[in-house]
């Protein structure tokens, strides 16, 4: 019998040369950081990460980013359905356009966003007399992260609504049923992986966020200060272990919202 011949090396070579590259950019950097932060000793660290400055920046990083999501997979879903199930001009470049915020230097798209909604910028001056302001505020620091997070919504979502088999809406129609019902009971359902894949995305990248955020923010401490832009105050103190502390309460916490969504996920696609 011929041998079969594989395009990649052997099960160990592979497996070791997978290892040493996910040890160099992954496991070395993350066992740094754990490090790190222990040299202010158990009590040092604790202090360092319940001071209310802290908590503050932590909280309004994470709740921003958590609330951005929220907005971004029904907006992402929406763009994803008509990206892939219809037809009109311009379709190609608009579909292009949907990948500006990733192609972006993050600092240019917080200077843009800073000049659209600050007082005088284009919609900052319309959202004025309705006494909306969004520059300098924690407002700001939502619409930057939506914006930075809705590409991976959308482009999580495509090719699973591009692979979805229109038989069940087809079915569903002939039974009777309203869009809404089939929209409800059909689709949402076999989308509903997707949809949290594409909220973990959104919600990683919103928590990390930084060059789009210190612009619009305002950088207010315990008003509109994000946690990144702490570590990088505590860097410039030369606080290099409780920079690390931060960092690590971001690791872990993240770790453990992308864990339970992950596990989620798969619970329901066990059961689609």
């Amino acid at each position: 019998m011929a041998r079969t011949r594989r395009v990649l090396p052997g099960f160990q070579l592979s497996l070791s040369i997978t290892l040493l590259w996910v040890s160099l950019i992954v496991l070395v950097p993350m066992t740094a950081l754990f490090l790190r932060p222990w040299e202010l000793g158990a009590a040092g660290v604790w202090a360092s990460i319940t001071e209310p400055r802290v908590l503050a920046a932590l909280k309004l990083s994470f709740g921003a980013a958590a609330v951005a999501a929220v907005v971004n997979v029904p907006l992402g879903l929406l763009t994803a359905w008509v990206f892939v199930r219809l037809r009109f001009p311009g379709r190609d470049l608009a579909d292009s356009l949907i990948d500006m915020p990733l192609a972006l230097p993050t600092a240019v798209a917080g200077i843009a966003l800073t000049g659209l909604f600050a007082p005088k910028g284009w919609l900052g001056a319309l959202l004025a007399p309705l006494g909306i302001k969004v520059a300098y505020t924690p407002l700001g620091i939502l619409v930057a992260l939506v914006f930075v997070g809705f590409p991976f919504v959308v482009r999580t979502l495509q090719p699973v609504i591009h692979d979805l088999p229109l038989d069940a809406e087809e079915a569903a129609a002939t039974l009777g049923a309203t869009r809404w019902q089939t929209l409800r009971r059909v689709v949402l359902p076999a989308l509903l992986p997707a949809l949290l894949a594409g909220f973990g995305a959104a919600l990683a990248r919103g928590v990390g966020e930084y060059g789009s955020v210190i612009f619009i923010a305002g950088n207010m401490p315990m008003i509109s200060e994000i946690a990144p832009l702490l570590i990088v105050v505590r860097l410039e103190q030369l606080d290099y272990a409780g920079a690390a502390a931060i960092g690590l309460v971001m690791l872990l916490a993240s770790f453990g919202i992308l864990l339970l969504l992950n596990l989620l996920q798969r619970r329901i696609g066990r059961f689609a």
